[in-house]
């Protein structure tokens, strides 16, 4: 028997809660001159990822934004004293804590 992939896999967000996080997170990030980038990042992974159903499974975000301030800063430190050059690695870095942190919920 062939099962169908994506039958019961789905995105319930709406757009007016998308506008919203994604104002208050660019707010954040410039008042704060950066420094709560982490945070921003944390609640915008969060509204996706745990707005997401794969296969029937409801995913869940459970990153900190101070478990990310900690890793950024250690990236940070690794771009500064490679001359940019770990700076590639950064967003993979990010995409690999970002799949860490996210779980299927039941």
């Amino acid at each position: 028997m062939e099962q169908k992939h994506g039958r019961n896999s789905f995105f319930d967000g709406g757009l007016l809660s998308y506008i919203g996080w994604s104002l208050l997170a660019v707010i954040i990030t410039v008042f704060t001159f950066g420094i709560c980038y982490p945070w921003a990042l944390c609640r915008l992974y969060g509204w996706k990822i745990n707005h997401t159903v794969i296969d029937g499974h409801r995913m869940v975000f459970s990153g900190s934004a101070i478990g990310l301030f900690g890793n950024w800063i250690k990236w940070l430190f690794f771009s500064i004293i490679t001359l940019g050059i770990y700076g590639f690695w950064v967003n993979i870095k990010l995409e690999d804590w970002k799949a860490k942190n996210t779980s299927f919920l039941n």
